[in-house]
């Protein structure tokens, strides 16, 4: 439009309709942020009402983490081709508009089967919720690096984690009175389909939200000539091969450290109950903890991170504080509050300082397939522990002792990772555990090395 040539023209006195202005940047990142609340809002929706699914729909412990593991399932695969097809063949807007709409779909499936009654149904609307749930994790975080890298990265990604685990804390804090509230009118499993029908509005807002960034993004694309490319490669599914030793590292952090954590948190009400003699609804107060304290912390150990770099060093961190969180859990008697305050301040501290560090290992053209491929490792490993995570408690007679234990071991491979990162990262000099300003030198050597490169095949020329 002619408005936005004019701003292209003028843009330091634009002010906030300037793409490149920080309010503007930011309230594209309102909707980065939102666009991901439906999904998380949604996912933990079985959690928070565990009790609900196991007696209307007479589930075990097994069946019951069917619901979580078959929603990882096929993003083994799928969430490596989505981040592909987000480099490739869709591009960024229309990609994440495609997921959110098959997470709506997908969610209204699973309300669909459980107001029919139908444990079948619930698990394909489960399958198709995951599909497109992990591929948008995908297009939000190249969405954040697209926007904010080199400026406040680590604190976007925080304040991403910050806002989809505060839907996952209003979800454990509403779904159960919600069910309280429909159950008057619709008993049994009709109610829980009904209260899953209402939880999915959260969807349909997040879609709203991904519509909206789609046109900033356009815009800013149109009045910057953004080139996200300009070497013109092409991103191939076979670039992930000759990806280094240290992104398979953050890889295997990915699965190791998350297994911890979510499969832990599904199971969460259950091991409250049994372990600290807790009522469902107190059960899913403390099992919101970790969310509702990564919803405040995210953001802040982000603009701590952009101050002093040394990314590295908080992952460490990170898994040792988690490891001790699931140790006092299991082995003592404290309030749980304790240790699940202290899991909450290390998942944040750990989202804001891993996911950052693909940004720093791969090219930005090939950012969707790096990411799709950490997703998908993720969900492998996800769905292999949720499913034996359910396994182990029923074969313990309910008892979560031997399954934290089995959690921790997973822990310890997560520092192990983590401390080959840092031995990689050091052995080639690289910038993973730099400060801000070590960074900054770094990559000036790197782009004057580069035209150095480039020019003296020209002037080996010029002077024959």
């Amino acid at each position: 439009s002619t408005r936005d040539t004019e701003l292209a023209g003028h843009q330091k006195d634009a002010g906030c309709c300037d793409p490149t202005s920080t309010p503007h940047r930011f309230l594209a990142l309102l909707f980065m942020c939102l666009l991901g609340f439906g999904s998380y809002f949604c996912y933990d929706n079985p959690g928070a009402l565990q009790d609900v699914f196991q007696k209307e729909l007479q589930l075990s412990s097994t069946e019951f983490t069917l619901i979580y593991s078959i929603y990882s399932w096929p993003n083994i695969v799928l969430c490596f081709v989505g981040g592909f097809l987000i480099d490739r063949v869709f591009g960024i807007r229309l990609g994440t508009i495609i997921y959110m709409l098959i997470v709506l779909v997908g969610q209204l499936i699973f309300a669909t089967g459980g107001v029919l009654g139908h444990f079948w149904l619930m698990i394909v609307g489960r399958f198709v919720f995951g599909i497109g749930a992990e591929s948008l994790a995908v297009a939000q975080n190249s969405y954040a690096v697209l926007w904010f890298k080199g400026k406040e990265i680590n604190m976007v990604f925080g304040l991403q984690l910050s806002v989809a685990r505060f839907g996952s804390t209003v979800n454990f804090w509403i779904m159960q009175p919600l069910y309280g509230y429909v159950s008057k009118s619709y008993s049994g499993y009709k109610g829980l389909g009904v209260a899953l029908f209402l939880a999915s509005s959260t969807c349909v807002m997040s879609l709203v939200c991904t519509l909206i960034l789609g046109w900033m993004d356009k815009r800013a694309e149109r009045i910057l000539k953004r080139n996200n490319n300009p070497g013109g490669e092409l991103a191939k599914l076979s670039d992930i091969v000759t990806f280094k030793l240290d992104f398979w590292m953050v890889s295997v952090v990915c699965v190791a450290y998350y297994v911890a954590i979510f499969p832990f948190v599904a199971l969460g009400q259950a091991f409250f109950v049994s372990n600290f003699h807790m009522t469902p609804d107190e059960a899913n107060t403390v099992n919101s903890i970790v969310y509702l304290i990564s919803a405040i912390a995210s953001p802040l150990f982000g603009f701590v991170i952009d101050k002093v770099g040394r990314n590295v060093t908080w992952v460490f961190c990170a898994t040792i504080s988690t490891l001790l969180a699931h140790f006092l859990l299991t082995f003592t008697h404290l309030d749980p509050y304790i240790g699940m305050s202290i899991m909450g301040l290390s998942y944040s501290m750990l989202a804001a300082s891993l996911w950052p560090l693909v940004s720093l290992i791969v090219p930005e053209y090939q950012l969707g397939t790096a990411y799709g491929f950490c997703q998908s490792v993720q969900n492998l490993g996800l769905a292999v522990v949720t499913i034996a995570a359910g396994i182990i408690v029923d074969s313990s007679g309910g008892s979560h002792f031997w399954l934290q234990v089995f959690f921790m071991s997973f822990l310890l491979v997560s520092l192990l990772a983590t401390c080959a990162i840092w031995a990689y990262n050091r052995k080639h000099q690289g910038n993973l555990n730099m400060s801000p300003a070590q960074r900054a030198t770094y990559h000036t050597s790197i782009a004057m090395q580069c035209r150095h490169m480039n020019r003296r095949p020209l002037l080996g020329n010029y002077v024959q």
